[in-house]
């Protein structure tokens, strides 16, 4: 049984790029998948990625392009302010500026390096590094 979509494409994510795979397969899908997803094709993680209808919930294809060493889910999804991302930060990454905190917040989901720009918080989803 699956309880958390996005903990499933993260392990799947980082599996595939463990074996040297070239593409994986993330089912289900869903907005916040696509969301991160988007993030880590624009920050240089993930190559291309595309819907595809299945007829159930509908399924990623994402191009790997061998740019992630870890990722995974932060649970439970702690609500942060702008003042304490730096302690998130060291807690999850294991450099300063290396990595990516991946927030939800009242503009979308962005990263933290976004969020201290804009100088708001949210809740923290994931890391990918």
């Amino acid at each position: 049984m699956l309880n958390d979509p996005l903990a499933n494409a993260l392990s799947t994510i980082k599996n595939a790029e463990i074996k040297g795979m070239d593409k994986c397969i993330i089912r289900p899908s869903s907005k916040m998948i696509r969301g991160i997803l988007s993030l880590l094709k624009d920050r240089g993680y993930v190559g291309s990625f595309e819907y595809v209808d299945d007829g159930k919930a509908g399924i990623f294809q994402v191009k790997l392009i061998g740019n992630i060493n870890n990722c995974g889910v932060i649970k439970p999804r702690y609500p942060i302010k702008r003042s304490d991302l730096e302690k998130w930060e060291s807690r999850y990454l294991p450099a300063r500026d290396f990595g990516l905190l991946i927030l939800t917040t009242t503009e979308g989901i962005i990263s933290h390096n976004d969020a201290r720009k804009k100088g708001i918080g949210g809740k923290l989803l994931a890391y990918v590094y």
